[in-house]
């Protein structure tokens, strides 16, 4: 029975005690790490920071510095477009409204040449209509007389 219990505990300890493996997991990693690959690491992350601080402290600035002269000139030169295109919008405003005016006049002109055009031919119609009336008037007593002219000479 103690053979048995000796060699279950070993199974167990086997199988559930994961402390061996994880200790020579371990040791590897460290003898990886800190061996083989030495400082190679730091050297680079020594290497970002002075860049870092670099960045910060010189480049940084004069960035900056550039940045407030080209946007200040950049302002400057939107200011005075928009004044420019504020000025050009009034312009075509105003050519727009003197256009207007023109045609406006110009539509009141045709309308009132229109107006007496209509009036001389109704003129011109009602003198035509009054020549006509008196050609038929004349022709209705032409045309009369000659029939008193027929009946007469029939009657002799």
């Amino acid at each position: 029975m103690e053979k048995i219990v000796k060699d279950v505990g070993e199974i167990q300890s086997r199988l559930l005690d994961h402390r061996p493996v994880l200790q020579g997991e371990l040791r590897y990693f460290v003898k990886e790490f800190e061996e083989k690959r030495g400082l190679r690491e730091m050297r680079v992350l020594n290497n970002l920071q002075n860049m870092t601080v670099e960045t910060n402290e010189l480049i940084l600035p004069k960035c900056l510095k550039i940045m407030q002269e080209n946007l200040y000139e950049a302002w400057t030169t939107l200011v005075a477009t928009n004044h420019m295109i504020q000025r050009i919008h009034q312009r075509g405003q105003k050519t727009q409204q003197l256009q207007n005016e023109r045609l406006e006049t110009s539509h009141e002109t045709y309308k009132a040449e229109w107006d007496a055009f209509m009036k001389e031919q109704s003129l011109k119609q009602a003198a035509i209509d009054e020549e006509h009336n008196k050609a038929v008037q004349k022709l209705k007593e032409q045309y009369a007389e000659m029939e008193r002219d027929l009946a007469k000479n029939a009657f002799l």
